[in-house]
């Protein structure tokens, strides 16, 4: 086991070490000072340039104590940096030289003394990052329009701006042997599960990796089982929808350097379900619900009912619908199956274009380039006109779906349910439909039915949690996720329920 370098009380020592390990990293500065009166303190500041650029600035907290010592002498200043007495810095103590090199490469500034076996960690502004934006991938009509940014520290400011409760807890550990990178688990106390948190902090410790990057790397290590192509977290750049999931009794990670938060356990139905849900009216937010899993529906099961149909069973169509099929696929030299697969195919060669490509160009490759392709291949005949519009519905469907990665299962079920139903026919979307049910039946997110609420995991179901979208004040009760003792969420104040008793006798 390697030994723990401990800093030494010679500020020689701890240079030659530092500058030893730091050789040939021209981002990290070393820089030598004599401060106290007459000059007689050897000091020395490490940072890393681009993380601490403003330090000898005036308005910097940095910078307004390198210049108190200007003033004071030698002796005093370990007593100063023992006591942080004009709490003009963020200071912590460190002893070792990991704690050293683990502040400094986080964005800190470091200070050594001579004859003082302590460094100073000096909280700076950190890394240059892109800020708070708007989210891009989940927009929406009402609600707020911030979202996550890249810095780790940001994200949970932004959640814990949403929920000013000291029962919100934000623990902090690093993961990646040589990223060190910093990961964050958000949970309400007093809401989560215990057997749930528990299960989240080991999965986050099973696996010792050289980097982690993104959030995304995260959510491959830890997720089980991970042959199942159905994401077992939900992703979302949305804090307020963040939020709304931690009062649900769920947990949300939060990973440095990503725009994304994980959140778990993940359902079924919350995969289907938007931020704004709950800030409109029931009305219309069950209605979107319901046309989201139409369009699920469609995206999955339409082209290969196109296929079941017009290869096995056609004597459930109009015998005039039956001929306008034929007619139109007059001269396809393909086959329907090839015929369909091919312009799949090639819709999804135009989505990935769109989404690589920067800027407003993408948006417009992703419909020209699927006006063109389109008319183009009916015009020489390779495929027909229904299929575009077989096509054209599926992707329209998929779409809709308000998660991403969620709606990437299903885009790849698809082409299983093209190939049941080009084969087998109905039989074979029934047979894929029943695969289909029983893996999700049998999938678990961190213990948790991927099913819920539509299977039951407690005695009672509340209503309200799939896909009817109940009047808000009506919605009395959390999820599943959330302890039995504090299922209750909404109540009438007693000094409302005081007054209506009041108004009642009075009436009588």
């Amino acid at each position: 086991m390697e030994e723990i370098k401990r800093i030494s009380a010679n500020l020689r020592d701890n240079e030659k070490y530092i500058r030893k390990r730091c050789e040939d990293c021209a981002d990290i500065l070393i820089r030598p000072m004599r401060l106290g009166e007459e000059r007689k303190a050897d000091c020395l500041m490490v940072y890393i340039e681009v993380a601490v650029s403003n330090m000898m600035l005036d308005d910097s907290a940095l910078g307004k104590m390198i210049n108190h010592f200007w003033e004071i002498s030698p002796e005093k200043i370990p007593e100063f940096l023992r006591n942080n007495s004009l709490g003009i810095a963020d200071v912590q103590q460190l002893q070792t030289m990991d704690e050293v090199f683990g502040a400094i490469l986080s964005g800190n500034a470091v200070f050594f003394i001579d004859g003082y076996d302590r460094a100073m960690k000096i909280s700076s502004k950190g890394y240059p990052d892109m800020g708070v934006s708007q989210a891009e991938s989940e927009k929406v009509l009402r609600g707020s329009r911030e979202g996550f940014s890249d810095s780790v520290k940001t994200n949970s400011a932004l959640v814990r701006k949403r929920l000013r409760d000291t029962r919100m807890k934000v623990v902090e550990s690093q993961s990646g042997v040589r990223s060190n990178t910093v990961v964050q688990v958000l949970y309400m106390e007093d809401l989560v599960q215990e057997e749930l948190l528990e299960q989240v902090k080991n999965r986050l410790k099973e696996y010792k990796v050289d980097g982690i990057l993104d959030s995304g790397m995260l959510e491959q290590l830890t997720e089980e089982p991970w042959y199942s192509p159905f994401p077992q977290y939900q992703v979302t750049e949305r804090p307020d929808r963040a939020a709304q999931e931690l009062l649900n009794g769920k947990v949300v990670i939060l990973c440095d350097n990503s725009p994304s938060a994980l959140i778990l356990p993940g359902a079924f139905s919350g995969f289907m379900e938007s931020s704004e849900d709950w800030y409109h009216h029931f009305e219309m937010a069950t209605f979107l619900r319901v046309l989201r899993y139409l369009a699920l529906l469609t995206a999955t099961l339409l082209p290969g009912l196109y296929l079941a149909v017009i290869r096995f069973h056609t004597q459930i169509l109009p015998t005039n619908l039956v001929l306008s099929f034929a007619e139109a696929r007059g001269g396809v030299p393909f086959s329907s199956v090839a015929e369909l697969i091919l312009l799949e195919l090639a819709f999804e060669l135009i989505r990935e274009a769109g989404v690589r490509v920067p800027g407003a160009l993408g948006n417009a490759i992703g419909i020209v380039g699927g006006l063109i392709i389109g008319d183009a291949a009916v015009s020489a005949n390779l495929v027909s006109p229904i299929v575009v519009m077989i096509v054209a519905l599926t992707a329209l469907g998929s779409m809709v779906i308000p998660d991403e990665e969620f709606a990437a299962a299903f885009r790849l079920l698809k082409y299983g349910f093209l190939l049941l139903g080009g084969f087998l026919g109905i039989y074979g979307i029934v047979l894929g439909m029943y695969l289909t049910a029983a893996h999700l039946a049998g999938l678990l997110s961190f213990g948790v039915p991927y099913l819920v609420p539509f299977v039951r995991k407690q005695p009672i179901r509340r209503v309200g949690d799939g896909m009817i979208r109940i009047p808000f004040k009506t919605r009395k009760y959390r999820p599943v996720y959330a302890r039995k003792e504090q299922s209750l969420r909404l109540r009438k104040t007693r000094a409302f329920e005081a007054g209506s008793q009041n108004k009642k006798e009075t009436d009588r």
